[in-house]
């Protein structure tokens, strides 16, 4: 069974949410507090944890870095901050989803699906499953990044589109399917979704995220990995 963890102070969305997962055969834990969804994370083990950011005890961005120091579990942040600098900032700490209050219940469950998809898909492992460039190198089997001799920590989102850049050298991929493999078809025009997650890759990744090496988007179309 897949569990997801719910943390969010208000009662009506909690008691919706869990009513319309627990019908859809998810095991839920909620968590009214940030204490709280530490501690039910830890112990529960969550496949899915969809995180409203304002919490009673701690802002919503400390919970992710929070998980993400230890689990890279899919996090969903279902919010009523509609400003870019809130999503940025959460999708900085390590969220792969973000979904503004009020959303449709459909939706959310839509994405909730894609999400446990996304760590459910093993891709089937290319011929070559190291790549090793000047700046880092990319360990597929191992799922592991390492640039300057540091481990970088990427989220399964920005994981899974680097996945798919890199077993494609050279080749353009485009946005649309991108967007399909990731997200779904549902999301299959949500460009501003795959303009977020690839600047934080080059963030991470690149010596000059503004003039990338690696990471190269063919404008209105998609973008290619250079090796």
């Amino acid at each position: 069974m897949t569990r997801v963890l719910v943390v969010e102070d208000d009662p009506q969305l909690v008691r919706a949410l869990v009513i319309n997962l627990q019908a859809r055969q998810y095991g839920v834990d909620a968590a009214p507090d940030g204490a709280t969804a530490l501690r039910l994370a830890a112990a529960r083990q969550p496949d899915v944890v969809l995180l409203d950011l304002g919490l009673p005890d701690m802002d919503g961005v400390d919970i992710i870095r929070g998980l993400r120091g230890w689990t890279r579990v899919p996090i969903m942040v279902l919010s009523a901050r509609q400003g870019s600098e809130e999503k940025v900032a959460a999708l900085d700490a390590g969220a792969d989803d973000y979904i503004t209050k009020p959303f449709s219940m459909d939706e959310l469950l839509a994405r909730l699906r894609a999400a446990v998809r996304r760590t459910e898909d093993t891709p089937l492992v290319p011929e070559a499953s190291l790549f090793e460039t000047a700046g880092f190198s990319i360990d597929l089997l191992a799922k592991k990044v390492v640039r300057d001799g540091r481990d970088v920590r990427l989220t399964p989102t920005e994981w899974h589109l680097l996945e798919i850049l890199v077993t494609n050298p050279g080749r353009l991929v485009t946005q649309k399917q991108l967007l399909q493999e990731v997200w779904g078809v549902s999301q299959s025009t949500k460009t501003n979704y795959l303009r977020v997650y690839m600047a934080q890759l080059r963030r991470k990744l690149e010596t000059d995220p503004s003039h990338p090496r690696y990471l190269i988007t063919e404008p209105g179309m998609g973008y290619r990995f250079e090796g």
